[in-house]
């Protein structure tokens, strides 16, 4: 018998997903595994082996991680302050978005030192007001990065921005936003730079809107069964379970839990869960979230405490060491993660992310022998120690230094820039 809370990663549902997407999309496809892969841990050697053709990534520290489980594969990393290990990422050919000018003069400092040309995507703001260079700055941007590009520190490959309402199929910002991205390709290209990528979609537009596809998508939550158009049946991948601890009968108006938020309307059976909000269970479903036990859904009753929430059983006799479902895909009438983001008041994501350290992992993945044989290749070692450089100056003024070196040993420039896919887009 297990004595913890469980969190069943299904690695056939992340593969379907993968597999699923890299069919919509007209482009390529970009896996986002940030956050340890939204919550589900290591999975580049899977999605890769499904249809991935790129890796996403928010920061260095996670892509240098990425790097090791695939040395080959294409690999983004779009999130960093200024005093970033950029000269690692360089010398292990991860690409880098840069938002502006001071950004892009530490990537380019952190290339001469490597003696290798970053791999750059601009990255332009089209209506979040969060990442992403301001409007009014892009231009300015697009030039230092010719002028830096010509020096032959940088090569500048993509131009990315994301969309603020792709969840709302309908949303004119949607249309507004892809224009303003348009725009900003071609003064990008005005500038003298020829970027080979574009890329705007995630999710949620991959799925609703072609029109934002372009050469390359970004999914992350869909590739987890979490749908934000809410327009395709994808297949959770997550199931949380645990154990009945103790059982107590109790009378009628009896107070459960801290402040007595829920008293008993008549004799019941209170069951034990050994996982709380200390274990990623929002708070905020308190009085609202339900469980499953022999394929029966009872309420969680009272405020959630850190380590523990009480379950409502009723007179069904249920005993410690039965196992109660959290979430999971709903296949058997169990609750599943958007209802739990309903009962909390937040987002699916929020949910499957937020499972704490303490829940034990348990992964279910099968993955062909050669594929992940493929993938799973050890990295290689020698890196340079993170270094903390001055703040670079500008750009030069005449293309007078040298050409940086780049990798050989795995593909660059054009080399990754690969022609679209034909594939059969039919909806699914």
């Amino acid at each position: 018998m297990h004595t913890t809370a469980e969190l069943t990663v299904d690695a056939a549902a992340i593969a379907h997903n993968t597999r699923m997407f890299s069919e919509r999309t007209a482009g390529q496809l970009m896996a986002v595994l940030k956050a340890d892969g939204f919550g589900h841990g290591s999975l580049a050697p899977l999605v890769l082996a499904n249809g991935a053709d790129w890796l996403g990534v928010t920061s260095i520290a996670e892509a240098m991680t990425l790097r090791a489980e695939a040395p080959a594969a294409p690999l983004l990393s779009w999130l960093n302050p200024l005093d970033a290990d950029y000269e690692a990422a360089i010398r292990a050919d991860v690409d880098l978005a840069v938002s502006s000018m001071r950004q892009l003069r530490f990537v380019a400092a952190a290339a001469s030192r490597a003696r290798r040309a970053a791999r750059v995507h601009l990255h332009l703001d089209v209506g979040m007001n969060r990442d992403g260079a301001p409007r009014g700055e892009w231009a300015a941007l697009c030039e230092m990065a010719r002028l830096w590009q010509a020096q032959g520190s940088i090569d500048v490959v993509g131009v990315m921005g994301h969309l603020s309402s792709a969840s709302d199929p309908t949303s004119p910002e949607t249309d507004r936003e892809r224009m303003i991205f348009d725009n900003g390709v071609r003064v990008a290209r005005r500038r003298g730079l020829s970027p080979r990528i574009r890329h705007l979609a995630a999710s949620a537009a991959t799925l609703t809107r072609p029109d934002t596809h372009y050469e390359l998508s970004r999914v992350g939550a869909g590739l987890y069964g979490i749908d934000p158009s809410r327009t395709v049946a994808l297949r959770p991948a997550l199931t949380l379970t645990a154990p009945v601890v103790s059982v107590r009968r109790v009378p009628r108006g009896s107070g459960v839990g801290y402040g007595h938020t829920y008293t008993t309307s008549s004799e019941t059976t209170l069951a034990l869960l050994p996982l709380g909000y200390g274990d990623g269970l929002p708070r905020t479903a308190s009085g609202r979230a339900f469980v499953q036990l022999r394929r029966r859904r009872y309420p969680v009753v009272g405020l959630f405490s850190m380590d523990q929430i009480v379950v409502d059983v009723g007179n069904d006799g249920i005993q410690p060491g039965e196992r109660a479902t959290v979430f999971g895909p709903g296949t058997s009438g169990e609750p599943t993660v958007a209802e739990w983001a309903d009962w909390a008041g937040t987002l699916e994501h929020d949910i499957v992310v937020g499972v704490g350290a303490r829940v034990h992992r348990v992964d279910r993945r099968t993955i062909p022998a050669a594929a992940a044989a493929s993938a799973a290749i050890p990295q290689p070692t020698g890196l340079p120690e993170p270094i903390a450089p001055p703040e670079p100056s500008g750009p030069p003024t005449s293309p007078a230094v040298p050409a940086l070196a780049r990798s050989t040993d795995r593909p660059t420039g054009s080399d990754r820039a690969l022609p679209r896919r034909k594939k059969n887009c039919a909806a699914i």
